[in-house]
C-alpha cells in the first residue's frame, strides 16, 4: 500500500516523500479514503499510530481543491483537542504536511493572552486547532465565527470528556452548521464516546485501527514494589544504578511534581516539571529543554500523557500509578513509538494495589514484579491477579451547578471547595470562568 493509492494529490505526495513517509499506517489506510469522500468517521486509534496525518492529509487536500476563500473572522476546519501541548503538536503537523499549499493553520488555547489570538482570528483561519474552553472564550467575545466550518475533528475525544469538557462541546456543537463533516478520534470506544458519536455524527464509518486498551508490544513493562516513603530514594538509586538518562516521570499531583523536583535538584540532577500550575511558556520551555537533553528528567502529571511526542524516548517511570488504567496506557505510550523499543517502570506501594489490579485487568496480563534489594517494602503489595481486587472509584466532586465530573486530584487546589471552576478547566486553566481556561 502506498499513499498514492489512497487518493492523495501530487503536492501532498511530494511533501510526504520529502518527510520520508513511504508506507501509510493502518489508521491512515482506513481513514484517508472515507475522509476524502466526505464521510463522517468514528475511529479508535491509539496514540502514536499516525492518526494526525490520517485526518490532516485529506482535509488539507479538500481545502486545496476548493475555490472558496476563508472569510475574515471565520474558520473552515476546526480541530478540537484536550490540551495545549496537543494543540501545538497538531498545528505543527498540519503546517508541515501543508507546506506549499498556501493554507493557514493556527492554534488557540488557555494560559496565554487573548489579544494576539483575537487579532489573528480576525484575519480568518483555514485550519483552527483549539482547546474547547479557550475556543468558547473567543466565540463569546465574537472573535471567531463557526458558521463556515465544513469539517469538525474531535481528537482525543475520550480525554476531553475525562477532563469535563462535555458541556463545552455541547455549546460548540450548537454554534456549528448542521451540515458538516465530523471526524471523531478516541483511544477507545468507551460508552461515552459511542453516545457522543450517536448524537453528533451522521452514519459514521466505524474504524478500529488497533486492538483497544492494549499497550505497545515494543514496551517492556515491570513493577517495583516499594514503600511510599522510599519512592524518591528508590528512583534516585535506580537512576544511578542503571545509568538512566532521558526519563519521563509521571506523578498524580502537582504537589508531587514539585516535591520530586526539589529532591532531584538537591542532588544536582537537571530536572523540570510539566503540570497545570505552570504557564504555557514554562511548559514549552521545559519540554524543549527535555528534548534537547539539557533537562534529563521531566516530571509530569497526566495533562502531558497524550501531548508529548519525543522520537526515541527510552524510558517512562510511573512514580505514582494513575487513577484510570487508560491513563497508564497513554503514559507508557510515550515510549516504544514507531517500532522502537521502550521501557516502562512502575514504582508501586501497597495502597496502589487496586490501581495495579485495574491496569492488569485492562492489559489482560499480570506485570512482572522485581523487588530491588535494600528497598523491599515493609507493607507488602497484595497479589493482583486480574479481578482479585476491586477497581478504584475515581473521586467525584460536585460543581456549583450541581453537576458531577470525573476530576483527578491534581485539578483541585489545596484548601479550595469543590465548586472552584479550576476543577473543570483542568491543569491548563487560568481564568475563573468555568471551562474557559484551556
Amino acid at each position: 500500500m502506498t499513499f498514492a493509492k489512497l487518493g492523495l494529490t501530487a503536492p501532498l505526495l511530494q511533501t510526504l516523500d520529502t518527510l520520508g513517509y513511504t508506507t501509510p499506517t493502518p489508521v491512515q489506510q482506513q481513514v484517508i479514503p472515507p475522509v476524502l469522500a466526505g464521510r463522517d468517521v468514528l475511529a479508535a486509534a491509539p496514540t502514536g499510530t499516525g492518526k494526525t496525518a490520517a485526518f490532516a492529509l485529506p482535509l488539507l487536500q479538500q481545502l486545496a481543491t476548493t475555490t472558496t476563500a476563508t472569510a475574515a473572522g471565520s474558520v473552515r476546519i476546526l480541530v478540537l483537542v484536550p490540551t495545549r501541548e496537543l494543540a501545538e503538536q497538531v498545528m505543527t503537523a498540519c503546517t508541515t504536511y501543508g507546506a506549499g499549499l498556501g493554507q493557514s493553520t493556527y492554534a488557540v488555547y488557555g494560559g496565554v493572552k487573548l489579544g494576539p489570538q483575537i487579532n489573528r482570528l480576525q484575519q480568518g483561519v483555514d485550519i483552527l486547532v483549539a482547546t474547547p474552553g479557550r475556543l468558547l472564550d473567543l466565540f463569546t467575545r465574537n472573535a471567531v465565527g463557526l458558521r463556515d466550518v465544513t469539517t469538525l475533528v474531535l481528537d482525543e475525544a475520550d480525554r476531553m470528556l475525562d477532563l469535563g469538557f462535555a458541556a463545552d462541546l455541547d455549546v460548540i456543537f450548537q454554534a456549528l452548521p448542521r451540515t458538516r463533516q465530523t471526524l471523531l478520534f478516541s483511544a477507545t470506544f468507551a460508552p461515552s464516546i459511542n453516545e457522543l458519536a450517536g448524537r453528533r455524527l451522521r452514519k459514521p464509518l466505524r474504524i478500529d485501527a488497533a486492538p483497544r486498551q492494549t499497550s505497545a508490544a515494543t514496551v517492556r513493562q515491570w513493577v517495583v514494589p516499594v514503600d511510599k516513603r522510599k519512592k524518591s530514594e528508590l528512583f534516585l538509586f535506580m537512576r544511578r544504578d542503571r545509568n538512566w538518562q532521558q526519563t519521563l516521570v509521571f506523578v498524580r499531583t502537582r504537589q508531587g511534581c514539585e516535591e520530586l523536583l526539589a529532591r532531584l535538584h538537591s542532588k544536582d540532577i537537571p530536572a523540570a516539571t510539566l503540570h497545570g500550575d505552570r504557564t504555557q511558556a514554562e511548559r514549552q520551555a521545559a519540554l524543549a529543554a527535555f528534548k534537547a537533553g539539557t533537562v534529563e528528567v521531566l516530571i509530569a502529571t497526566d495533562v502531558a500523557a497524550r501531548g508529548i511526542d519525543i522520537a526515541g524516548l527510552p524510558l517512562v517511570v510511573n512514580y505514582d500509578l494513575p487513577d484510570q488504567p487508560e491513563d497508564y496506557i497513554h503514559r507508557i505510550g510515550r515510549t516504544g513509538r514507531a517500532g522502537l523499543p521502550g521501557t516502562a517502570v512502575s514504582l508501586v506501594c501497597a495502597d496502589e494495589a487496586p490501581r495495579l489490579a485495574a491496569i492488569e485487568q485492562r492489559l489482560k496480563k499480570q506485570l512482572a514484579r522485581d523487588e530491588e534489594p535494600g528497598f523491599e517494602p515493609q507493607h507488602r503489595v497484595p497479589a493482583t491477579a486480574p479481578g482479585s481486587l476491586p477497581r478504584p472509584r475515581p473521586a467525584l466532586r460536585t460543581n456549583k451547578a450541581g453537576g458531577r465530573g470525573n476530576w483527578v486530584d491534581e485539578f483541585a487546589p489545596a484548601g479550595k471547595g469543590t465548586g472552584n471552576s479550576r476543577h473543570r478547566n483542568g491543569p491548563a486553566g487560568t481564568r475563573k470562568t468555568a471551562g474557559r481556561g484551556r
